[in-house]
């Protein structure tokens, strides 16, 4: 299907611009989708396979089965249906449907929608009421306001108690989370006494925004209040956000133009940025990241804002997230210098000046993009930006953590510490220690291999330790060992079926909790004895499933390794069986 997107964008990508700009995008990501579908198919198939091996003719799967093929691996039910209509078989479709109600009722009964219900439908009312907030603070930190609303206990009250409350007011300088980035936090003053701490701000409704606050005296609706944010908090979060505009403009060099934003978070700790891309960033794409962000946030260029609407913002280069949707005013936020592009191309916005430049000169800016959130005034106010950890969220989905600023000063700060401790510890200078631990890691392999060999070669020389009976004209040996690592099991299956000479041997293992199993069959009884058959049987006594090999030689494990003497029962009555017959 991915190969069909080019037709599809040459016929429908002037009515729909976003097919273009994310072409790169979408072919990647149905590429991907249709890979990952393909392999849970297949995984799906094998347990149709398995689970209806077990269902006689014209019997019915287990509607349980159908359900998990459903929910697991995206089967639908007359997909299973037709599968097994062509082996004469059926579904027990009322256990299917039983599942599926019961899937449904477990996911109505964990949701609890979006906040509380009485309290969401009162910011309507509150916002028909009152009408909108007005925004102050992309240029102020605090500011004078009217209070046109308090609620308290989920009611709106005309006057507030100590304690939990929200307050609305005219205007504010706090912002409001969305678009990724946290609410501010600061004061409310009474004159110059501060009256309460805000601890939150959200905004349920476009353009209106809501304080939490605890406050420490009464306060009624119509009074005046002067609100201020947290300024420090606020300067970190402003770097943080910016940093992701710069991040998201290196991506798309570096990793390639389908990396499109999925997600974001902008904290005053730290900032975390979810990506479209299919496989993790080495640590060569980490290094390169960080250091063009830092190369364009040292170019300490003006960040540049506009108001445009949004078909003139796209039409001028700013990137828009796919699918998002915008009012009939945007702020577009441009960033950095593209030193990579002539001067001469037309701009978005951005009449930065790079050191050298002469006055007047137009610069391109290395990031255009969308935004309504607070953003630094210069990039070098980010400071310095370093990743923390990269990792998956999701099928085709990264998650890049990093911090700036303060928070990178407190990161690094820290990492020095961790290695001023360890170097101490290991009484080597601090620059030593990738040398130091290298050794160490070393030696560790040796003296474990030696240990390993010492086990192993213990065991194959401990003849007397096999445990051998004979089942009717069968000798049959047992082995089994509390630690011996299961690679070590198949020389020494081979070494107690040399000592019986023609029979059956068992070794078993419990390792760290599992147990492994190895079967051996000498050739001149494989026609009548199959080692395959026999780990099968092993296997299921310790609660695994499977295993395999040849006639001669077959290994499996299950996850309880108490279940060793089982496994043993099991094959001896299997063998006892055979002799019987």
């Amino acid at each position: 299907m991915h190969k069909l997107v080019p037709a599809l964008v040459a016929e429908m990508g002037d009515a729909y611009p976003e097919l273009k700009r994310a072409q790169a995008m979408i072919v990647e990501n149905l590429r991907l989708e249709e890979e990952r579908f393909k392999q849970t198919l297949e995984r799906g198939l094998k347990l149709l396979e398995e689970e209806s091996a077990s269902v006689a003719a014209s019997g019915a799967l287990k509607g349980d089965v159908a359900f998990k093929l459903y929910d697991t691996f995206g089967f639908p039910l007359d997909l299973t249906e037709d599968i097994l209509r062509g082996q004469n078989k059926k579904v027990d479709s009322e256990g299917f449907a039983a599942c599926m109600a019961e899937q449904k009722a477990r996911a109505r009964a964990a949701w609890s929608g979006s906040g509380e219900t009485a309290t969401n439908k009162l910011w309507f009312e509150l916002k028909d009421q009152h009408g909108s907030t007005e925004f102050l603070g992309y240029t102020q930190n605090e500011a004078v306001a009217n209070v046109l609303a308090l609620v308290q206990n989920d009611a709106n009250v005309a006057s507030a108690n100590a304690g939990k409350a929200f307050l609305i007011t005219n205007q504010t300088p706090c912002y409001g989370e969305s678009g990724g980035q946290v609410g501010d936090t600061g004061v409310v003053l009474r004159g110059k006494d501060v009256i309460g701490t805000i601890t939150d701000t959200q905004k349920p409704l476009p353009d209106f925004f809501v304080h939490t606050v605890e406050l420490s005296a009464p306060l009624k609706t119509g009074e005046e209040v002067t609100l201020k944010i947290d300024v420090a908090r606020r300067a970190r979060i402003r770097a943080n956000h910016s940093a992701t505009h710069i991040l998201h403009a290196v991506l798309h060099r570096v990793l390639g133009e389908h990396v499109t934003q999925k997600g974001s978070l902008v904290s005053a700790e730290r900032l975390r940025f979810d990506i479209s891309h299919p496989k993790g960033l080495s640590k060569e794409d980490v290094a390169t990241i960080e250091a063009e962000v830092n190369r364009i946030i040292w170019q300490n260029s003006e960040v540049s804002t506009r108001l445009m609407s949004p078909e003139a913002a796209i039409e001028a280069g700013a990137m828009a997230l796919f699918g998002e949707k915008y009012g009939d005013e945007v702020r577009v936020l441009s960033m950095g210098i593209d030193e990579d592009r002539s001067p001469s191309e037309p701009s978005a916005t951005s009449h930065a000046r790079a050191g050298g430049a002469q006055r007047g000169q137009t610069q391109k800016p290395f990031s255009t993009e969308l935004c309504g959130g607070t953003h630094v005034a210069r990039a070098g106010d980010i400071g310095v930006f370093k990743i923390v950890s990269e990792g998956a969220l999701a099928a085709g989905v990264r998650r890049i953590e990093a911090v700036t600023n303060a928070g990178a000063l407190e990161y690094l700060s820290g990492q020095d510490s961790t290695l001023r401790e360890l170097a101490l510890e290991l009484k080597v200078a601090p620059d030593q220690l990738h040398d130091r631990l290298t050794t160490l890691m070393a030696e560790r392999k040796k003296f474990e291999k030696e240990l390993a060999d010492a086990k192993r070669k213990l065991a194959m020389n401990d003849g007397a330790g096999a445990e051998k009976e004979t089942i009717g004209a069968l000798t049959f040996a047992s082995r089994v060992f509390d630690d011996l690592a299961p690679a070590d099991l198949r020389a020494i299956a081979e070494q107690t079926l040399k000592e019986i000479g023609s029979g059956v041997a068992m070794v078993g293992t419990g390792f760290e909790g599992k147990a492994s199993i190895v079967v051996a069959v000498s050739a001149d009884i494989t026609a009548n004895y199959s080692a395959v058959d026999l780990i099968k049987l092993a296997v299921e006594a310790v609660g695994g499933k499977g295993g395999g090999g040849k006639p001669n030689m077959a290994q499996g494990g299950g996850p309880d390794a108490g279940a060793l003497p089982q496994a043993i029962s099991a094959i001896k009555a299997s063998l006892s069986q055979k002799a019987a017959a």
